[in-house]
């Protein structure tokens, strides 16, 4: 299995869309949009992140388009975020992509947010050496509810 990184291509959009509108993916990542079908938000979301400073990542497995990941956010605040097909889940592949991306990303910290109840993004999150630092409370859109949620840094 190759992993690769590369900026994200206006030919990557309808995969994460695709992808971002799994039912049982969408769960477990709780904080998405708040109707993930809407596509006319999707490609409003993508233009103004991809004019940021933020710094977007499509993750290709085998030159498959799996996902995507970023750092984003002010300085000092800077945020980690994934999403990868389900049909990739379990393979490695979420923690070689954010082992990745924040090897390319010198800036430190890093901040990363997930459910509580999401073991594999804890995992993921855990072992490209983000440690948590606080839990909190926030409204999850795919849930319809507040949910409990853990705040993970990555220091120096």
């Amino acid at each position: 299995m190759e992993l690769t990184l590369r900026t994200v291509h206006d030919s990557d959009l309808p995969v994460f869309f695709r992808q971002m509108n799994d039912p049982e993916a969408v769960r477990m990542a709780a904080f998405t949009p708040k109707d993930p079908a809407d596509r006319d938000a999707f490609d409003a979301h993508w233009k103004r992140a991809l004019a940021s400073d933020a710094v977007h990542r499509t993750i290709l497995v085998d030159g498959d388009v799996v996902g995507s990941t970023a750092v984003y956010g002010e300085p000092g605040e800077r945020e980690v975020t994934y999403w990868i097909d389900r049909a990739y889940w379990g393979r490695g592949i979420a923690t070689a992509a954010l082992a990745a991306l924040v090897a390319e990303v010198p800036e430190r910290p890093l901040y990363a947010r997930a459910a509580a109840d999401n073991a594999a993004s804890r995992r993921v999150l855990e072992k490209c050496g983000f440690r948590v630092t606080a839990h909190a409370r926030g409204f999850a859109n795919a849930r319809g509810e507040e949910i409990d949620e853990v705040v993970l840094v990555l220091e120096g």
